[in-house]
């Protein structure tokens, strides 16, 4: 192939790769593709069943799938009410806004979301975020009411923070929350909140505010006198229950509903429990009155205070990462296991909207819990009219049904939360990172001690700041590889990794594998030098190099004047430089550059045999013109 070939048109004009690196950077699932060759009102219609997916599935509804949906909502509603009390304690407000919270966005999801089987209600990590984060600045005992209200702020600038992100499809902000941290942070978390339960199930008044392992323990501890065997008895009697329903469950999958219908069985006993033992001396401690009534309007009650914002920002912020890597990543979980795709925008709009209608209606942060969401699915949930349903099963609890739950035992409320927490202490999924990447398992740690005995935002920064060190690293010290031959074929590969490629003579062959940039550059310029160094001490002649930038996506002006400073030192070594398969942009930049012109479009080529075919002619033809100037001379 004639090095001709290369590419070498004019430069695209600036427009034309702005208008390029946007749209992958924005929209690289190309969500404009539907509205291609479509009439104005066929475009209005698709606009409207994109952002309001409802449209999209309501006309093809039939019965068939709303019996489905049906039970799918009733089954996710009798586990809404449980954990709606039960999560509400955690973040330390009224059990009452607990249950708000899963009827409203139940409503707005339904009408938004994309996913089909995402549930959506409170979850448990963000619940005690809130309590720590805004109960540093404003005690939920003293102030209650104000409390509160700050609570309803942090689900409003959630809701706005998610919908933004949303509509400036800034999802890659989430994508820095990595596997390994979510894992490790979940863990942690799993842990502190286990031991926050110990109040509940041994009957203590009084307990600590802070939420790592050594001030709950000693907490603990220091008030065992007020311990209750009574209480611990029962508590233990639900958590073996409750446990028992979930190892059945993962030993005979289609009896999930076991599993799902056990919360609300032990609340319901916990309630006869302590409606019949009410006026003995060992009475058991319940969450207390909760009124009949809807949602009320909380609009008006949302603090924007000076004093107070920078706790319901972070609070906002931080919970609304969480919710939004949780919920999008549950919802494409269980998209592919039935060969479908959700829209992760669309989705953090769903969650915005649901949030900042929520916070107007009296309830908090809500998001794609795993557990709800398992259950729906299990269940057979085809659309997300089983929200529609659970909504409408919260509607009528709260009209007619809360002041049963009043009796609800906080024994019982803890026994459900520590038998929700345990499943997410994913220990597999631990030794599975601790087997594949030492350095993901450093951030799982990171993220669970960090959680566990410091606090849960000290422990996420940690983890993120590792793993932001990481992807520097990758950055800053890019995969680079000495290339070799195979034998029988024209394939160059590692020769580290294939100790039977070798190299053709006096030819030096190197493959960068990412970006040149001005983090690099010095690195990549010494490494070429010590290729060389190396041969040369092993008595290998170096004449020309090679570079194989088939790897390289983009480069900036310093990983430009890398290669000249290359250039220059291989010339002073009278050693030829030739550039292979540079991309696109990288081939702009080098005309623009004058790169180009420095070594010559001659030294560029589309493939590698190419660049040695021509490194040998050149060697042959050198040798034949110096044996012709000795002959000359001699003569």
């Amino acid at each position: 192939m004639n090095p001709s070939q290369v590419n070498f048109n004019s430069p695209r004009k600036f427009r034309t790769t702005l208008k390029s690196k946007c749209k992958e950077t924005f929209f690289p699932d190309d969500p404009f593709r539907q509205f291609k060759n479509e009439k104005p009102l066929g475009k209005a219609k698709k606009t409207l069943q994109y952002f309001v997916p409802i449209f999209e599935w309501l006309p093809q509804y039939n019965l068939k799938m709303f019996r489905f949906d049906l039970l799918a909502g009733i089954t996710i509603t009798s586990l809404a009410i449980p954990q709606g009390i039960s999560y509400a304690k955690l973040a330390e407000i009224p059990p009452i806004i607990g249950l708000y919270s899963s009827f409203v966005p139940a409503l707005v999801y339904a009408i938004l979301g994309s996913s089909k089987h995402v549930a959506v209600g409170t979850v448990a990590a963000c619940s005690l975020l809130i309590a720590d984060t805004i109960g540093s600045k404003v005690s939920s005992k003293d102030d209650p009411t104000l409390y509160l209200h700050l609570v309803f702020t942090a689900a409003f600038i959630t809701g706005v923070f998610q919908a933004a992100l949303g509509f400036l499809r800034l999802g890659i902000l989430v994508d820095f929350l990595s596997h390994s941290t979510i894992t490790g942070f979940m863990g942690g978390t799993a842990i502190i909140i286990c031991l926050q339960q110990l109040k509940g199930l041994l009957g203590v008044n009084h307990f600590t505010t802070k939420t790592d392992v050594v001030s709950v323990l000693h907490a603990v501890f220091k008030n065992r006198h007020e311990w209750k065997w009574e209480t611990a008895v029962v508590g233990l009697v639900f958590l073996v229950f409750l446990l028992f329903t979930r190892y059945l469950r993962q030993r005979k999958p289609k009896l999930f509903w076991v599993s799902a219908m056990a919360p609300m069985v032990v609340v319901v006993l916990g309630c006869l429990l302590a409606y019949f033992t009410r006026d003995r001396k060992h009475s058991i401690q319940t969450v207390g009155s909760l009124h009949k009534g809807l949602n009320p309007i909380s609009i008006k009650y949302l603090n924007f205070d000076a004093k107070y914002l920078p706790y319901t920002l972070k609070a906002g912020i931080i919970t609304g990462i969480i919710a939004l890597a949780e919920g999008i990543a549950i919802g494409r979980s269980f998209a592919i296991m039935n060969n479908e795709q959700v829209d992760g925008n669309k989705e953090m709009i769903a969650f915005g909207f649901m949030n900042i209608v929520g916070s107007c209606f009296s309830c908090y942060l809500t998001t794609g819990p795993f557990s709800k969401t398992a259950v729906n699915y299990n269940s057979g949930c085809k659309t997300a009219a089983s929200n529609l349903v659970m909504a409408i099963g919260m509607m009528l609890t709260l009209l007619f049904l809360a002041p049963l739950f009043s009796y609800t035992p906080l024994v019982a409320l803890s026994a459900i939360i520590m038998s929700a927490m345990l499943g997410l202490i994913n220990y597999e999924e631990a030794y599975h990172l601790f087997k594949v990447d030492k350095f993901d398992f450093c951030i799982c740690l990171a993220a669970f001690f960090g959680v566990a005995f410091i606090t849960m935002d000290t422990g996420l920064m940690i983890s993120v700041a590792l793993a932001l060190l990481r992807a520097l690293l990758y950055v800053a010290r890019p995969a680079a590889c000495k290339l070799g031959k195979l034998p029988d074929s024209t394939l160059y590969r590692d020769t580290e990794q294939y100790a039977e490629a070798s190299g053709p003579p006096g030819i030096l062959a190197i493959q960068l594998g990412s970006p040149i940039y001005y983090a690099n550059g010095n690195y990549i310029r010494e490494r070429i030098l010590r290729w060389i160094r190396n041969d040369e001490g092993n008595g290998k002649a170096v004449k020309h190099v090679l570079l194989d930038l088939t790897g390289i996506t983009s480069i900036d002006t310093t990983g430009i004047e890398t290669l000249v400073e290359v250039l220059r030192m291989l010339e002073v070594k009278h050693i030829k430089m030739k550039i292979v398969n540079p991309r696109l942009e990288v081939l702009e930049k080098m005309m623009k550059s004058k790169f180009v012109d420095k070594i010559g479009k001659e030294s560029i080529f589309l493939c590698m045999e190419d660049a040695v075919e021509a490194s040998y002619d050149f060697s042959v033809t050198a040798e034949k013109q110096g044996f012709e100037e000795q002959r000359s001379g001699v003569a």
